[in-house]
């Protein structure tokens, strides 16, 4: 027997338990923690799909760097979660449609083409293949205009977060930097002239007159 199914399967249940527990359990250092082993699981089946590429991506990028960041983040505030919980009985209708509309779009565009007789066996590549080569040739030439869009978009994200947080409070110093640059000399420097005093005898006491 293969051992690529079991793997598969095993991945699957994992992944899906894992994705399930990320919104289901109370405490959210075990939701950023359950979530880190969605990743890892995730890396495995693109291991299986030969996407060395992704997988490693996967696994540095989100698992070694932004998970690391929320886990911090989450930790640190200690965000009280009680609040968040209130009325969750009331808006549970309301999401049990919402869910149930979101995996009936998902099934209509999966269903059609689903199943392996839908597509053919991977063609079997050499030792020396690189799908990162490949997948930069793709990215690159096919799909070059969704690339840049997909920049610009993040771009437009960064300068709004960045404006969203640069927000001036009452009791915060800051410099003004167009202020800076229109100082002049006149304005921050002024020039005093005094008659200058004679320099007293030694011994005397300058408060005495003589």
């Amino acid at each position: 027997m293969a051992i690529e199914p079991v793997l598969f399967y095993f991945f699957a249940i994992v992944l899906v338990a894992a994705s399930a527990a990320v919104i289901t359990v109370p405490n959210s250092v075990h939701a950023v923690l359950f979530l880190v082993l969605a990743f890892f699981t995730s890396a495995g089946l693109w291991l299986l799909l030969e996407a060395e590429f992704l997988a490693i991506t996967l696994v540095l990028v989100y698992v070694g760097a932004v998970m690391v960041l929320f886990l911090f983040v989450v930790m640190m505030l200690d965000i009280n979660v009680e609040p968040t919980r209130e009325g969750f009985i009331k808006n549970l209708p309301i999401g049990i449609i919402v869910a149930l509309i979101m995996m009936v779009e998902i099934v209509l565009v999966v269903w059609p083409n689903f199943g392996l007789q839908s597509y053919g066996a991977p063609v079997p590549h050499a030792a020396n293949y690189s799908n990162t080569k490949e997948l930069g040739y793709v990215l690159y030439t096919v799909y070059l205009y969704a690339f840049e869009l997909a920049a610009a978009i993040l771009l437009l994200a960064i300068v709004a977060a960045i404006m969203l947080t640069l927000r001036r409070r009452p009791n915060s110093k800051y410099q003004d930097p167009g202020q800076q640059v229109l100082a002049r000399k006149a304005d921050r420097l002024r020039i005093v002239k005094m008659e200058s005093s004679p320099r007293s005898a030694p011994g005397s006491n300058p408060g005495e007159e003589s």
